[in-house]
């Protein structure tokens, strides 16, 4: 089964977007700066509460109804409203994620590491790399609900890493300074390996260049990830969840010449 995969950078046309260097048969690395991405998840139906991030901090982004206390909403941000949805299970691939973010800001934690390098920046051939997400640093807003998340169904002592492995680009379009394409590899999941097929977009922003990732699977597979989650019981084995996305919103910086 085709898994259309999370945290898949897709550099295919790095120096072409950015200007950074000439089109050459010469390899470039670049690497995640972690202050400024972050990853995220959304079950669907969502049910107005089952989504996280790794930067809760970011202005752009609410926690979901039953949140626990200290969380300040601007209740005059249009880009913050709930669904109207409500608690009913009512089925939404659209709007995902519900809380993206318009605007990069280095107010994120430090939870997401990685580089990507490109042998050939000329044909865009010979793209691998890492990208690995700290799972304890993913927030839902509820504390139990996180705790759960964290400890047992990740189980985060003995895995603290989701990790995606970038093998190669394939179907690259490009429209202005926006290039699609998709990003093979293989996604970990407590030790667990995935082939994955990440649907992403790139284009020059924030004095880097700007990766967002999109993948999602069925709520039966999520259940060979983390299957924990059939102990914890929730929406999952009421058979209320249909499916689970998961991405990344990334900004890539190149390295200098000399860089260690």
């Amino acid at each position: 089964m085709t898994r259309h995969a999370c945290l898949a950078p897709s550099l295919a046309v790095l120096a072409t977007l950015l200007g950074h260097a000439p089109a050459v048969r010469a390899q470039t690395r670049w690497t995640v700066d972690p202050q400024a991405s972050l990853a995220w998840w959304q079950v669907n139906p969502n049910l107005n509460h089952l989504w996280a991030t790794t930067c809760p901090a970011d202005p752009e982004w609410r926690p979901g109804e039953g949140r626990s206390a200290g969380w300040n909403i601007n209740p005059n941000n249009p880009n913050l409203a709930l669904p109207k949805n409500g608690f009913a299970g009512v089925e939404d691939t659209v709007h995902v994620p519900l809380y993206p973010r318009h605007k990069v800001l280095s107010d994120c934690v430090e939870a997401i590491r990685g580089d990507i390098t490109v042998n050939d920046t000329l044909h865009w051939g010979g793209v691998h790399g890492i990208v690995a997400v700290r799972g304890d640093a993913l927030f839902t807003g509820e504390e139990m609900r996180d705790v759960i998340m964290h400890q047992v169904v990740l189980q985060g002592a003995q895995f603290p890493e989701i990790l995606f492995t970038l093998d190669s680009l394939v179907g690259l379009t490009q429209t202005g300074d926006t290039v699609h394409a998709n990003a093979i590899g293989t996604l970990t999941v407590r030790n667990v390996q995935e082939p994955t097929v990440a649907v992403v977009t790139i284009y020059p922003d924030s004095g880097g260049m700007r990766v967002l990732a999109k993948w999602h699977i069925t709520a039966k597979d999520l259940m060979t990830l983390t299957p924990e989650l059939h102990e914890v019981g929730l929406g999952i084995s009421a058979k209320i969840w249909k499916s689970f996305f998961m991405g990344a919103d990334i900004i890539f910086r190149r390295e200098t010449a000399g860089a260690n």
